[in-house]
């Protein structure tokens, strides 16, 4: 199943379920509302976008970040290395001031869940070892409705064992799905609401792991709501800018994260 009939299929289910919280009239606005959904043409994964990259000058103190999660993970939405969540990152750690030689790469597949991570940190953790990796996930757990306990179990384990083979994890969690614009209210609404749910006890859990969280959904929804062009084409995965401004919400932790990692190599 694509992403895209996986999140109609999804976002069918959404509907299904918060009809019957709802009524009669309100369940025929989303039942129309998730066939609607259902029917956009979602943004694909670009085949071409580099999952390895080296950024900044050669001689800077090296860094090796990998990316985990879902299509975010990869950059869905934008078509060049350089506008995606991680080709910004490493962008903004190669120009800060402890100016990183930084190797990414990312195990990212679109559509995952978080009890798909455990097969990502599997990947993650072949070959040379990550100083830190970033895992990007939530999303597809909230619009499946999946239990937040359940989806955030998942994700403790996965930080769990990146920990334990040494590498210094952040995790951003579920983004803003209220600010999606593929999906009308009050489905968005319904959205919003199981995304707050996943983004909480992800960060219990991740906390309980020794992970560092960044929430997402506070520090960068404000501006999705406000400003559409954060959003490519569907309407629902970021665009250059949107990645642009989780890039800057996640810099602080990854930074720090960074910083710790280089203390133990030595």
């Amino acid at each position: 199943m694509t992403e895209h009939h996986e999140l109609a299929f999804r976002l069918g289910r959404a509907a299904a379920l918060s009809l019957v919280a709802g009524t009669v009239g309100g369940a025929a606005v989303l039942a129309g509302q998730a066939i609607a959904a259902r029917n956009r043409r979602y943004a694909q994964p670009e085949l071409g976008l580099a999952l390895r990259a080296t950024v900044g000058r050669a001689g800077a103190p090296p860094l090796r970040l990998v990316l985990l999660g879902d299509s975010s993970a990869l950059g869905v939405g934008v078509e060049r290395f350089e506008e995606t969540v991680g080709g910004q990152l490493a962008h903004l750690l190669a120009e800060g001031p402890t100016g990183r030689q930084v190797h990414l790469s990312s195990v990212g597949v679109a559509g995952s869940r978080s009890t798909d991570l455990a097969t990502q940190v599997a990947r993650a953790l072949l070959g040379e070892r990550p100083d830190v990796a970033l895992i990007l996930v939530g999303a597809n757990d909230a619009t499946a409705m999946t239990r937040p306990a359940d989806a955030a179990a998942y994700l403790g384990s996965a930080v769990r064992r990146l920990r334990e083979a040494h590498v210094e994890v952040v995790v951003g969690t579920c983004p803003d799905l209220g600010a999606v614009r593929a999906v009308a209210s009050p489905l968005r609404q319904v959205l919003g609401w199981s995304g707050r749910r996943v983004a909480r006890a992800q960060t219990t859990a991740v906390l309980d792991a020794g992970g560092s969280v960044v929430d997402l959904a506070t520090e960068t929804g404000p501006v999705f709501r406000a400003d559409a062009g954060t959003l490519c084409h569907d309407g629902y995965h970021p665009s250059a800018d949107g990645y642009r401004v989780w890039a800057h919400a996640l810099l602080p932790a990854v930074e720090a994260a960074a910083t710790v990692a280089s203390r133990h190599h030595h």
